[in-house]
């Protein structure tokens, strides 16, 4: 058969009517566990002999067709849908770390992303060393043989900042690291970091993938490109694991399992998602695969406002900047093109001529946007980074983020462009 385009992939893939009653709609298992018909096939499972279901913290019927959609949306060899994306970050990164260990990001985060990885992570022993993406040679000053992953946004959040994934690569594999790629802002609609070296994709779904903010969850897919048992770089792949009576992940599910190397999903799954417990909803789930079968059209839309929305921004008297790589004479608009030829995002940022004061008039008076800390919605919304998603931070760190009192951060909607932009200037002083 043909392999199929990804517009059919987001309505169908990962979905066997067949297998679930016949249902023309993926079903939702508001199940906590399984019944079993004798007593060898639950030990089989739980020695990792066979996949199976068996309790929903560590999966369920209605997240196995979610991951499996992405799955193929991405162009990976596993995933893992959990409840959340700080959850879908944290599991990442603790499937790869020990105490001792250390992982180099990008400065230009998310700031619940920055404030998990600079102060949370020190509470395991697990050391972040940011780098400036502008510069990712820095990254060679600051790892050493503890270094176990480079982790990037696709885009940067509210920044607007694209990595250089062709010098990322280059450098992941000097280190023998792989990298981990938060695809949030451009969704596998718009770009697929896989095909560019990445080697494992993060999402926090309840953005653009579910798209109408009525959801929480994350994603892990596992590009299954990295080899864990190359060398001795990541013990928890290759030493006897103790929760498995020895079994050896890279031995056991790497490059020669049958079903493709899929060892980083499953020690993720069965140790990190079974001990930790940030398991999804099923019903979140759902709502998830509901999201995704239109993510194509919402994101071409998104992507249209967005364009003319910054454009009538960047000529707007009030506005000092706009950060969108959607505007032909932004800085970044060669690398957009190379790597995001359909488009980058529909969230971008501009910064007020009158600073804080003008970014507080702004949200306050915006009728047709919304103003709260999401993006990804069906509708616009409208963020004050400073006093919301990055006040945790120093004004230093905050600096470092690319955050000034005066920045909004705008995700646009699918509204009438003709609406969203008569808001923004009725609130604009």
């Amino acid at each position: 058969m043909t392999p199929l385009h990804f517009n059919t992939l987001a309505l169908h893939a990962g979905y066997n009517p067949k297998e679930h009653g016949h249902a023309g709609v993926p079903p939702i298992y508001q199940t906590a566990a399984y019944i079993y018909d004798d007593a060898e096939y639950p030990a089989d499972l739980f020695d990792l002999k066979k996949f199976g279901y068996i309790y929903s913290r560590i999966n369920n019927p209605t997240q196995d067709v979610l991951e499996k959609r992405i799955t193929a949306l991405e162009g990976g060899t596993a995933a893992l849908a959990v409840a959340s994306g700080q959850a879908a970050q944290f599991l990442a990164i603790t499937t790869l770390c020990e105490a001792g260990d250390n992982f180099l990001a990008s400065e230009q985060l998310y700031g619940g992303t920055y404030h998990q990885f600079s102060v949370s992570f020190k509470k395991f022993g697990i050391e972040v060393r940011f780098f400036d993406p502008a510069h990712p040679e820095e990254i060679l000053k600051i790892a050493d043989t503890k270094t176990k992953a480079i982790y990037v946004e696709s885009i940067g959040n509210p920044s607007g900042f694209i990595p250089d994934f062709d010098a990322l690569k280059i450098l992941k594999e000097k280190l023998g690291v792989p990298l981990i790629v938060d695809n949030t802002l451009c969704t596998p609609a718009l770009f697929r970091p896989l095909e560019v070296g990445a080697d494992i994709v993060l999402y926090s779904a309840s953005k653009y993938l579910g798209g109408h903010g009525n959801s929480i969850g994350g994603i892990i897919v596992d590009g299954g490109k990295f080899d864990f048992g190359a060398s001795d770089k990541f013990p928890g792949f290759t030493k006897p694991s103790e929760g498995y009576h020895g079994i050896v992940f890279s031995e056991v599910f790497g490059k020669n399992f049958p079903l493709g190397n899929i060892a980083f999903a499953i020690k993720a799954r069965v140790e990190g998602l079974r001990d930790f417990g940030p398991c999804i909803s099923p019903f979140n789930a759902f709502l998830f695969l509901q999201g995704i079968e239109t993510l194509s059209l919402r994101m071409d839309r998104h992507i249209e406002n967005a364009r003319k929305l910054s454009h009538f921004l960047e000529t707007h008297p009030a506005v000092t900047q706009v950060f969108s790589a959607e505007n032909k004479n932004s800085p970044l608009a060669d690398r957009a093109k190379k790597y995001f030829p359909n488009g980058s995002t529909a969230t971008f940022s501009f910064i007020l001529k009158n600073g804080k004061s003008a970014g507080k008039h702004f949200v306050e008076n915006v009728r047709v946007a919304v103003h709260e800390n999401n993006l990804g919605d069906a509708r616009t919304i409208v963020t004050h980074p400073a006093s919301t998603t990055h006040r945790q931070l120093s004004e230093e760190e905050q600096v470092r983020c690319g955050i000034t009192p005066g920045l909004i951060r705008v995700s646009t909607g699918i509204e009438d462009i003709r609406d969203i932009i008569a808001d923004f200037e009725a609130a604009l002083v």
